[in-house]
């Protein structure tokens, strides 16, 4: 059953969290530097708290669809599900101010990415199940 829930919540969680000010200073806390590191070309690359967001996203995003190769009873529920994440981060992006940031557009892009990257290896995985005996 738990196979079923679907893991892009927790970015969404992360980022509802970060706009209610549980980590402290709103959303805006999503654009300070964690990480600064200079580059032997002298350039100096930095890693913002958004950018770890976007990188637990893209890791949850691989373990979804690992998840939709998975021929299950959970597996249409999870579908469902995650359709109605990503719809959740598409009535936020639309409707409230805090979510009107790259930061949530990519991970709304994921989420989309989820849904429809799961729906194509389901239906492909479900094909290759399919024998036809003579």
């Amino acid at each position: 059953m738990f196979a079923a829930i679907p893991l892009m919540i927790l970015p969404l969680a992360l980022y509802n969290l970060a706009m209610l000010g549980l980590f402290g200073g709103g959303v805006q806390v999503l654009d300070s530097q964690l990480l600064s590191l200079s580059m032997l070309s002298g350039a100096i690359w930095t890693l913002s708290i958004g950018d770890v967001l976007i990188l637990i996203a893209l890791a949850v995003l691989f373990f979804e669809i690992l998840k939709a190769t998975l021929n299950g009873s959970g597996s249409l529920i999870n579908h469902m599900l995650s359709m109605l994440v990503f719809v959740a981060f598409l009535v936020e992006f639309l409707l409230v101010r805090g979510a009107a940031t790259q930061t949530f557009f990519i991970l709304m892009t994921i989420a989309f990415i989820d849904v429809v990257g799961g729906f194509a290896v389901s239906i492909r995985s479900a094909g290759r199940d399919v024998s036809i005996g003579l």
